[in-house]
């Protein structure tokens, strides 16, 4: 392994038990920071209620005022998401209400760029809607290095991923695609645990400079630019224990890994796809038949050349 990563390795990676929460609290108010928790959903009612009463519970109260504010943004669900997080006292915002002159694409990092403009914290921390068996140490976790270390702009949760009743062998994109890409061509990276991981946190000002794929490629491109922009010690990593979540089919997880694949493609070379498209296939009644599937390839730009968002910032 590169010298540089083990160094990052021994300096930018921490467990969630090294940093204690009236810690925590004390430096945020030393701070005079402020937090924002995101949570994308998209037909989440089974897991976004829990997820939601225990930040509220833990994280939102006077004893323990880690967290500001809790906003989930729904992007179309068509079960009770939207109303089980308010039911659990989330402020829910639907994500065709943000920022209506640019139609929405379908996509996670979609949300996640959009979530921008209607939270307001100094940290704004992104948490998966469909954890289960959710522990608040996800969120004071990957918020504790930013409140306490100066010089670190963005930090991911680690864990195990468990595949049913298979320790660690949960995220298969991570390490079929994921991995290798970064080992090969962002070396410096290859020292995080979970690249795609959907926790994690950062400063608004790191987050508003950096473009953001609409789809699954978001947290890859992420990684990658900020790398870019703020260098390798400015990014960490917290062990938060273990993550359990709902698992997809290895369709669904070839047209993430398409994905992301697409928006490691166009880091390296500012290029384009000759066949922005997948073709998968599905035994039918007829034998095996074709389905295919557009490639995410849109990217929204930096929030900072957002009209509507500067305004705000500056109001």
């Amino acid at each position: 392994m590169l010298e540089d990563v083990e160094r990052w390795l021994s300096t930018r990676s921490w467990s969630v038990s090294d940093r204690k929460l009236h810690s925590l609290i004390a430096a945020k108010r030393s701070a005079r920071s402020t937090v924002s928790v995101v949570l994308p959903a998209l037909n989440e009612e089974a897991t976004v209620g829990e997820i939601v009463s225990v930040i509220r519970r833990e994280l939102m109260t006077k004893k323990v005022p880690l967290v500001d504010e809790l906003v989930v943004i729904d992007s179309g669900s068509t079960d009770r998401t939207a109303e089980v997080a308010t039911e659990a006292g989330a402020r829910v915002v639907h994500r065709d209400d943000i920022l209506p002159r640019i139609p929405a694409a379908p996509g996670k990092g979609e949300v996640l760029w959009r979530s921008l403009l209607v939270t307001s914290g100094d940290i704004v921390c992104f948490v998966d809607a469909d954890l289960k068996e959710f522990s608040a140490d996800f969120v004071s976790g990957i918020v504790g290095p930013l409140l306490t270390e100066p010089g670190v702009d963005l930090v991911k949760a680690m864990y195990d991923r468990p595949l049913g009743s298979a320790a660690g062998q949960g995220g298969r994109v991570t390490e079929l695609m994921a991995r290798p890409l970064l080992n090969m061509h962002w070396p410096q990276l290859a020292g995080f645990v979970q690249p795609l991981g959907g926790e994690y946190a950062a400063r608004r000002s790191l987050l508003e400079r950096l473009p953001f794929p609409v789809g699954y490629g978001v947290e890859l491109g992420m990684l990658i630019d900020a790398l870019h922009l703020v260098g390798l010690d400015a990014l960490a990593q917290v062990d938060v224990g273990v993550r359990k979540h709902r698992h997809q089919d290895g369709q669904a997880l070839g047209r993430m890994a398409a994905a992301i694949y697409r928006t490691a493609q166009l880091r390296l070379a500012r290029g384009h796809l000759l066949r922005p498209r997948l073709t998968q296939f599905e035994r039918g009644e007829t034998g095996f038949e074709p389905h295919t599937y557009p490639v995410d390839t849109e990217e929204r730009p930096p929030m900072t050349e957002i009209t509507e968002y500067t305004k705000r910032r500056a109001a």
